[in-house]
């Protein structure tokens, strides 16, 4: 009788621990967190996927650290270090991200910003903008998302943005709306290591050639480094013929 319970005890122990559901697997980094009044989900490990999650890496580039270097052709943004370093980070590149050339200051930051189409958005995608016009509250469905930093040029408001997204398939790709996009998290993580007033430069197609190389489209729309004979376009030609 003694050893029937003490299998049975056995048993219903072994029950409750198969019982226990897996810990979801999450890329440190992009875990949930409480952002004041928001909630961001974490980032789904699919989405993480190579050399898409920000990272430390060499920076051999002459840039002076505190500058953001935006390279649209590669979809990537450098935040430079100290000691030929820099943080890397995957974007999402809009059209009018796409368009933008040279470089300027970080005149503007803010947290879980407002947005207000432009008039130029208006007037071309009424249909799409009008019920915005009044602008919209930052939140989690703001297309601005967690943080934006606000590109400024001679003392003027340039409408290129830098900012987060909720819309985690973005990263990576190019898209037909927008300036620059990240992840919330790494919205935040850029947002607390840059200074107002910080530099930022856009590089040229030439010059993201010579120190990226050249980028193609792999079958989900990210770049990647140009493989000879492969039947995807190389993005940074046709995303500007595009344009």
């Amino acid at each position: 009788m003694l050893s029937r319970l003490i299998s049975l005890a056995f048993v219903l122990v072994l029950s409750a621990c198969a019982a226990e559901p897996p810990k979801p697997v999450v890329v440190p980094g992009y875990e949930a967190v409480q952002d004041g009044e928001f909630f961001i989900q974490a980032v789904d490990p699919q989405y993480l996927q190579g050399s898409v999650p920000r990272a430390e890496v060499d920076y051999a580039a002459s840039d002076r650290p505190g500058t953001i270097v935006v390279d649209t052709h590669a979809r990537r943004l450098y935040y430079v270090l100290e000691g030929g370093r820099a943080m890397r980070y995957t974007i999402a590149v809009g059209r009018a991200g796409l368009a933008f050339r040279g470089g300027g200051y970080i005149g503007r930051k803010e947290e879980w910003p407002s947005w207000t189409p432009t008039a130029n958005m208006l007037r071309t995608q009424g249909d799409m903008y009008r019920d915005y016009a009044g602008g919209l509250p930052g939140g989690l469905s703001n297309p601005l998302g967690a943080r934006a930093m606000y590109l400024y040029r001679n003392g003027h408001d340039t409408y290129f943005r830098i900012h987060g997204t909720s819309d985690v398939t973005s990263i990576g790709r190019a898209t037909s709306a927008g300036c620059i996009r990240l992840f919330n998290q790494d919205a935040i993580d850029l947002y607390n290591r840059v200074g107002h007033g910080a530099h930022v430069k856009v590089r040229s197609l030439e010059e993201s050639l010579a120190i990226e190389g050249p980028m193609m489209d792999d079958d989900g729309g990210h770049a990647v480094p140009y493989v000879p004979g492969a039947t995807a376009a190389v993005p940074t030609d046709t995303a500007e013929a595009n344009g």
